[in-house]
This record gives structure tokens, C-alpha cells and sequence, in this order.
């Protein structure tokens, strides 16, 4: 199984709809916004170790994607219950990962108010 590149997980976040990135923090580190609310951060300079993404989830969920891949674990430098760190390392499907990053995105999503959500 081939992992995901930096260029792949990029792709896969700015695609959903109204996705918006920026580097707040520092110059390494790309986050991704749905309505100005963080969904996935990531680094785009991982030193020569394999790509990782940090993504929100929902805290149930997010316990049994780490008792199944090990390349799961909770978010780094984030709140452990609603942040799950993946390694793209090849040990993972690409579609779960994908499916993942979706996840995120509409945990974020489902908090917006209303008006927002429908616009």
C-alpha cells in the first residue's frame, strides 16, 4: 500500500467546500479552516520522516481509530479527546484517511451555526 504525499493530504482538505489554509503559527505548519474553525493541521516540512495530519474528531470515534491503526494517536500538542495525529506511513488505506479527513471537516461543520451551515 503506497502512502499519501504531503501534496495528496493538501489536495484532500482544500477540496471540501469552503475550506480555507493559512499558516498561523509558524511557516511549517498549514491549518485548515472551515469557516475560520480549525479542522486539520499538518506540516509541510516533515524532516525526512513520513507525512502527518492532526485531525478533529468525535472523542468515541476517535478512541477506536486508535486502538485499531497504530499509526493513530492522539493530537499532538492538541486536546487528546477530539484530536487524533495520523502518520501517513503506508499502514493505512488511502480512503480512510480520506475518510478521516471528512470526518473532520464535518465535526467542525456541525458546530457552525445554522445560517451558516445552509449557506
Amino acid at each position: 500500500m503506497s502512502a499519501l504525499s504531503i501534496d495528496d493530504l493538501r489536495e484532500m482538505c482544500s477540496a471540501l467546500p469552503r475550506v480555507t489554509s493559512d499558516f498561523p503559527f509558524d511557516a511549517d505548519t498549514l491549518v485548515f479552516r472551515i469557516h475560520g474553525k480549525i479542522f486539520a493541521l499538518m506540516s509541510v516540512n516533515p524532516r525526512g520522516a513520513p507525512p502527518s495530519i492532526t485531525l478533529k474528531c468525535e472523542p468515541t470515534f476517535a478512541e477506536m481509530l486508535r486502538s485499531t491503526y497504530d499509526a493513530v494517536t492522539p493530537g499532538y500538542h492538541m486536546n487528546k479527546r477530539h484530536w487524533n495525529t495520523v502518520v501517513v506511513d503506508g499502514t493505512m488505506p488511502p480512503p480512510e484517511i480520506e475518510d478521516m479527513i471528512d470526518h473532520a471537516y464535518r465535526q467542525v461543520l456541525k458546530s457552525l451555526p445554522r445560517s451558516i451551515r445552509e449557506s
